[in-house]
């Protein structure tokens, strides 16, 4: 009786030991899906957020003249294979000169800066480098009532101006020289660019028109970037 006790008391071990083992291997199953689970809606979000952070500008621009105001500021995001391709958004002031108001601008602008050249070398802080070549289309549309408008104004004669006022298709070239600042609570790299541009409407002058000169078509304007990203 004893033996039959003890081999029945050990098969009921064995028995109990096998059902908790069936336990923890569910719970670990359990808990491993549900880490798989979260890892899962973490990626997601991560995700998510990363897509919102494209949004992000990598730098800031404030430019005098150009056919976009006598001063805009701007944010914008640079991509490509060497970070060649910008795309910048500004908004802008027109002050009043013999007009009876102010006028605010905004407009889109895309960049490209095929080349660039080191001026010297890198150092721990600081590094000098020449974009030779920028090229620059933009549109810039002007708001408010008066001087500036959509649709011609009846006082005129009918045609008398085929484009609206308010709307410009520009271009211009121009060149841009940069620095490399590695310090913790400044923009990684300031830039000085100048650009000589013209529109839509200059262009349509100076065909129409034989007289005017060089400077009567295209304008110098001014600039500086500030690189975060």
């Amino acid at each position: 009786m004893r033996w039959c006790g003890f081999n029945v008391c050990g098969r009921g071990g064995r028995l109990a030991a096998l059902l908790l083992g069936v336990c923890l291997f569910s719970g670990q199953a359990q808990e491993k899906q549900n880490n798989e689970a979260l890892s899962a809606y973490e990626q997601r979000i991560l995700r998510y957020k990363q897509g919102w952070s494209k949004l992000i500008p990598d730098y800031s621009k404030l430019q005098y003249a150009g056919g976009m105001g006598m001063l805009s500021f701007g944010v914008g995001w640079d991509y490509g294979k060497n970070r060649q391709w910008e795309t910048d958004v500004f908004i802008g002031f027109v002050p009043r000169f013999t007009g009876e108001h102010g006028h605010a601008t905004f407009t889109v602008k895309e960049n490209y800066y095929p080349w660039e050249i080191a001026l010297s070398p890198i150092r721990n802080t600081t590094a000098w480098t020449l974009e030779p070549l920028s090229l620059s289309l933009y549109v810039n549309k002007i708001f408010g009532n008066g001087e500036f408008w959509t649709k011609q104004p009846e006082k005129y004669p009918e045609k008398y101006y085929v484009l609206a006022t308010n709307l410009r298709f520009n271009l211009a070239f121009g060149q841009r020289i940069n620095l490399a600042v590695r310090h913790p609570h400044f923009a990684h790299t300031v830039s000085v660019f100048y650009e000589v541009g013209t529109n839509d409407l200059y262009l349509i002058c100076a065909i129409q028109n034989k007289t005017l000169k060089l400077h009567d078509i295209f304008s110098l304007s001014l600039g500086l970037k500030f690189q975060f990203l």
